[in-house]
């Protein structure tokens, strides 16, 4: 879906990206200003369980952060740091919006049920991203999975927006969906880089024990 949608996403960026670059921001600064603010949202508004007012703030930094790209290619300063940094901060704030609303519900939601689904979510989103990252590590490309972190926010945000605004069931089911998909696109990656790995090396036997020793 996000590969289908990204040139009308580009046609919305690209714009946004040069007056951004005119004004004499950088990509990483960028970067940084939007994962700050899905940062400090997230750590504010859901443990006080303001979860509508909290989606909103949070959507607008994770939107601001989406133009660290269109930046970087209107000012032709795109790097390898900058896409370092980008992967970097963006599973701080993924982890500090599924603290934040685990934070609530232990405390103020006494939802031990849901507390423990977010935390699933959150190391499931960590793999997905763990297993891309290790894949290419060892030579394989693995962008295989239903969802990757795009698709993961925008459940997790409709989710408890929608939940905020008092709809029925829409949290917890969002949740339940998004581990759902965390978990099927794991699977997903550990197959794909078992198959390209024994493509390229055969059978598979040549590097597992060198590989495993250094996991």
């Amino acid at each position: 879906m996000l590969r289908i949608l990204r040139p009308m996403v580009s046609r919305v960026t690209a714009p946004l990206g040069r007056s951004l670059a005119r004004i004499g921001l950088t990509p990483n600064i960028v970067t940084i200003i939007g994962a700050t603010g899905v940062i400090v949202s997230a750590l504010y508004f859901y443990p006080r369980g303001h979860l509508y007012a909290g989606t909103v703030v949070i959507t607008v930094f994770a939107l601001f952060d989406m133009l660290d790209g269109a930046v970087a290619r209107a000012k032709g300063s795109a790097s390898e740091f900058g896409a370092f940094l980008d992967s970097s901060v963006d599973r701080i704030a993924d982890a500090a919006l599924f603290a934040g609303l685990m934070w609530w519900f232990v405390a103020d939601g006494d939802e031990p049920l849901l507390a423990g689904l977010t935390l699933f979510c959150l190391i499931s989103g960590f793999m997905v991203s763990y297993l891309k990252a290790r894949a290419e590590g060892l030579g394989v490309n693995c962008d295989v999975g239903v969802a990757e972190r795009t698709e993961r926010l925008v459940v997790a945000l409709l989710s408890v927006g929608l939940g905020g605004l008092g709809v029925p069931y829409v949290l917890a089911g969002g949740l339940w969906l998004l581990a759902g998909m965390s978990l099927l696109t794991i699977l997903q990656r550990l197959v794909e880089t078992r198959t390209r790995l024994e493509a390229r090396n055969g059978e598979g036997h040549g590097t597992q024990g060198d590989t495993a020793r250094e996991a």
